[in-house]
């Protein structure tokens, strides 16, 4: 699927993610990917062959940053 060079990430590979922005959706909450992964805002995931991976957000809130 990828015609980069060097080529993206494959979506079973464990850094998936880092694969480039091909739709980018934020008013609808989601973004694909050149590997075709559905990447939603609340950090789920849905992979070409239909797997479904859950929001892997931090629990931790010391990250939390506002707008200036």
């Amino acid at each position: 699927m990828c015609q980069h060079q060097p080529p993206c990430p494959s979506a079973e590979s464990a850094d998936r993610e880092s694969a480039r922005l091909m739709a980018h959706h934020p008013e609808q909450g989601w973004s694909l990917l050149c590997n075709g992964v559905l990447l939603f805002e609340d950090t789920g995931e849905l992979l070409p062959d239909g797997q479904i991976i859950a929001p892997h957000r931090p629990l931790g809130s010391g990250h939390v940053m506002t707008a200036a």
